[in-house]
């Protein structure tokens, strides 16, 4: 049987009332802004409302692990928690597709603080990391190219080329989340240094590029199933002769696959963490439709089909959230790399699962489950492009069923 440390146990109560008095009251509020503002990417005042009362409850950073907590200094209350600890908060943040945000426990963000901890030098550390524990600027990871497949990260054709004391970035990026946001100062970059290196996964670096160097191109807002996620955004961007000082590379030249793997294990789990909390809140609401309404003269919660598609859902979500779990364990007992059979088979099943489970709940609230009125339809969009972001299903799927087959073909 899995248990919660105390710290984990009394963060949540915490949280769970911070939601309850500050979050769920400011849904309408968080729209109306965003569909007021001057831009759809402008900074929103309840955001940074709600930000000072999160960070006044000690509510703050709670991503970071013990390890992580020692770089955060004042920005962080707590001690730390580990992978297993922090899914029930990150559950209860993603009910709210907004809230991480407010807890500076938004994606990607958390990744590349993760990065620049792990990874960054101690200029680069003191550059950017205090501003982005502090959640006064954000950040962008850009990776994911449109002209090739990016499923396969030794794919990516940006060039990084060294001339003199300057890498000169040539290239295009898509789908950079927080790219458009007014706040985001600093991009991570992947791209290909040594294109000629004979192992493939020693080709690409990844450097540091401030928002605003000159070069740097937003092309364009990107949406996914028509949303925008703004003021956020997914962005098409373009590097022309964009150049930076060789200091900003992270880690080594031909060591950007390397962070690309480090990177991403935790945040596949953030995402599937999150995404529970979406269809937890979804399977409430679609139980309290169900008594609500009624068809053909009885409750939509007295028809067989109904209830069936409530247990299906149910049960499909228990397994969804244990699964996570476990995965959780494992990297925290034994390490991301002994771990990515999980990861593998949690980042390919539990946004699929999540996605049909919203979809049901949908269903259930008929046409007004398509709407903004409920969380829904944008959490449904939030699985469906999961599937694909930090690598789509039939990667995770080809590489697990490799290592399922190398485990057992000799027993």
């Amino acid at each position: 049987m899995y248990r919660f440390s105390q710290q984990s146990l009394e963060l949540q109560a915490r949280l769970k009332a911070f939601m309850d008095e500050h979050i769920y009251p400011n849904e309408a509020r968080y729209e109306e802004e965003l569909h007021q503002a001057s831009s759809r990417f402008a900074a929103l005042p309840v955001m940074d409302e709600l930000k000072t009362k999160a960070r006044n409850a000690g509510l703050w950073n709670l991503f970071l692990t013990p390890e992580h907590a020692a770089h955060a200094g004042e920005y962080c209350d707590h001690d730390g928690l580990n992978h297993f600890d922090y899914a029930p908060l990150a559950e209860i943040m993603g009910r709210v597709l907004w809230s991480p945000e407010v807890f500076n426990c938004n994606a990607p963000d958390t990744g590349n603080m993760e990065v620049l901890i792990k990874y960054g030098s101690e200029k680069q550390q003191a550059d950017w990391l205090p501003r982005l524990l502090a959640g006064e600027i954000r950040s962008a990871y850009a990776m994911t190219e449109p002209q090739v497949a990016s499923s396969d990260a030794t794919n990516v054709q940006l060039s990084i080329r060294q001339e003199g004391d300057e890498w000169v970035l040539n290239g295009r990026k898509w789908f950079i989340t927080n790219a458009m946001y007014e706040r985001t100062k600093i991009f991570i970059v992947m791209g290909k240094s040594d294109p000629d290196n004979a192992n493939r996964h020693l080709q690409q670096s990844q450097v540091l590029v401030p928002a605003g160097t000159p070069g740097l191109t937003l092309v364009r807002p990107l949406t996914t199933l028509g949303y925008d996620d703004a003021p956020l955004g997914h962005a098409e961007i373009r590097f022309d002769n964009v150049r930076v000082p060789l200091e900003n590379i992270l880690l080594g030249p031909g060591r950007g696959f390397e962070i690309a793997q480090g990177r991403l294990g935790p945040g596949r789990m953030h995402h599937c963490m999150r995404l529970i909390g979406v269809a937890q809140r979804s399977l409430e609401l679609a139980c309290r439709r169900a008594t609500q309404r009624e068809t053909f003269g009885r409750p939509l919660a007295k028809h067989q089909s109904v209830r069936e598609e409530i247990a299906r859902s149910f049960s499909e979500l228990e397994m969804a959230r244990l699964l996570v779990l476990k995965t959780c364990h494992s990297m925290d007992e034994n390490g991301v790399p002994k771990s990515l059979d999980l990861i593998a088979a949690s980042k390919s099943s539990v946004p699929l699962m999540i996605q049909n489970i919203i979809d049901r709940c949908m269903q259930i609230h008929g046409a007004g489950g398509l709407t903004g009125d409920y969380c829904m339809a944008e959490g449904f969009n939030y699985a469906r492009w999961c599937r694909q972001a930090d690598g789509p299903d039939q990667v995770h799927q080809m590489a697990l069923g490799k290592m399922v087959i190398n485990r057992y073909a000799d027993v």
